[in-house]
């Protein structure tokens, strides 16, 4: 049931390699079995930060159960994440933080 999305204006070499990392990571931080992680990239957007156009990226984190009490721990590891991989710089990313309601969200025809 989490959905990690990140939107960066850069160019991302081995895409699927970096979503598999991330999915593993998050799912290991967010406490929650990896076979309901989804990950997703968007990259080379037309972006800007601040009216720069230098490295900057969006994350949406979605999930079930996810306590205000972990978001600034989530923020640290995604912002060190995407510097480490993508070479963003820690202030140049935006993370939005959601705890959806189970009967909000939908699975297998059904809701959780």
């Amino acid at each position: 049931m989490p959905y990690i999305k990140v939107q960066t204006n850069q160019e991302v070499e081995a895409e699927q390699g970096l979503l598999k990392k991330l999915s593993a990571e998050m799912a290991e931080k967010l406490g929650k079995p990896e076979s309901y992680v989804m990950t997703a990239m968007e990259a080379d957007l037309k972006m800007t930060f601040g009216g720069s156009t230098e490295k900057t990226a969006f994350v949406e984190v979605n999930s079930i159960g996810l306590k205000q009490s972990m978001t600034a721990e989530l923020s640290k590891f995604i912002c060190e994440f995407l510097e480490k991989e993508l070479g963003i710089d820690k202030d140049r990313i935006y993370i939005k933080f959601s705890d959806v309601p189970r009967v909000m969200w939908g699975w297998d025809g059904n809701t959780f």
